[in-house]
Formats: C-alpha cells, structure tokens, sequence
C-alpha cells in the first residue's frame, strides 16, 4: 500500500510540472526557442524598441554592450563598480 501511494505521488508532481511547463509555454515569458535576443522582432503583432546588437567580452568583470533603442545606438561598458555610457562614432562624419 505505502508503494503504491508514493507512485501516485510521484505521478502526481509530474502532472503538476507537465501542466506548469504547458501553461508558462502558452501563455508565459518561456520560450523554447531559446531566444531571447533579437527584440526587436515582431512579438504578438507590436514591435520592441529594444536590441542587444553586441557584447564583447574584455575580461571576466568587464564587458562593452551594443545596443539599439528606438534606432539609436548605444555602448554601454560594464564593470565591477557599475556601467558606463560610451559615446558611440556612427561613422557619419567625414574628416
């Protein structure tokens, strides 16, 4: 009887995991794609101002990160103390 009663146990948290997995996929922030960058695709027909283009890492602390809001670019380092806005060259200006 005890055997029994912990199979049912069991069977019963993975139900609940299944119904969990199920509803977060429908209708949650989950994604089995995998893909989380490239916000600026078209997501349940509205488009998101924000995009990570880049992020290069410099070392295990430090990072400088591309990114893209309303079509303006900015790069951001990152580092132990906090983050800093870079200006960023478009390459508009001539010489």
């Amino acid at each position: 009887m005890e055997i029994a009663r912990q199979v049912l146990s069991v069977l019963l948290v993975f139900a609940l995991l299944a119904a969990a997995l199920w509803a977060l996929r429908r209708a949650g922030p989950v994604s089995w794609s995998g893909r989380f960058r490239g916000a600026a695709r078209q997501s349940g027909g509205r488009v998101k101002s924000l995009q990570s283009l880049e992020r290069l890492v410099l070392s295990p602390q430090h990072s400088l990160h591309l990114i893209e809001i309303n079509g303006r670019q900015l790069l951001v380092a990152v580092h132990p103390q906090g983050c800093t806005l870079l200006p960023v060259d478009t390459g508009g200006a001539s010489a």
